[in-house]
């Protein structure tokens, strides 16, 4: 990783464990074990909905998970969600109806989340939806395994150089590049 520069004297660098652990393809089948149980996960979950009519034809699945969510039942009892912004947010997508889309879009976007993930294809971007969806869903107020797949998600994206080292991303990351460095299909060649 880069090393940081504050003063002319003072040069702040990652410790040797996080330079290991997330820059060396040493630990990519580490990686690669996370990856692919983070996407198995995913990938059954994303199918079962897409399987499941209440989530594809209707959204009913989705609009019960809501409605179940923004609930405030009666004192002393908490309610499932803690802030009344993230109710608020949920309460408007049920009073649209855009459980019917949404649903949709959950199950589609768990199946390609977990087959990115498997893949090793865009691992980065892909870890990132997971653990946004992770973090939709505990703020919802639902448990599950979206406690353990969240840093997981999380540590993914923080080795995203070397995480899918054992997957696409080896052969398509140095075509493609990043956003701040084009790989070969977007570098442009000098005129002359």
């Amino acid at each position: 990783m880069a090393s940081r520069t504050f003063e002319p004297t003072v040069v702040f660098t990652d410790p040797p464990i996080a330079e290991k652990l997330l820059n060396s393809t040493t630990y990519a089948l580490l990686w690669l074990v996370v990856r692919v149980y983070i996407g198995y996960q995913w990938l059954t979950s994303g199918l079962g909905k897409i399987e499941n009519p209440a989530w594809m034809a209707t959204g009913e699945a989705l609009k019960g998970f809501w409605t179940r969510a923004v609930a405030v039942p009666d004192a002393p009892a908490r309610p499932a969600i803690s802030f009344d912004w993230y109710r608020t947010f949920l309460q408007s997508l049920l009073d649209s109806g855009s459980y019917v889309w949404f649903a949709k879009l959950v199950a589609i976007g768990e199946v390609l989340i977990g087959v990115a993930l498997i893949l090793g294809l865009f691992t980065a971007v892909a870890a990132f939806f997971g653990g946004f969806m992770n973090w939709n869903f505990m703020m919802a107020g639902t448990a599950s395994i979206n406690p353990v797949l969240f840093p997981l998600s999380i540590l993914l994206i923080l080795a995203w150089k070397t995480a899918g080292y054992w997957g696409l991303d080896r052969f398509v990351l140095p075509m493609l590049g990043t956003p701040w460095q084009p790989g070969k299909v977007f570098k442009t060649k000098p005129n002359g």
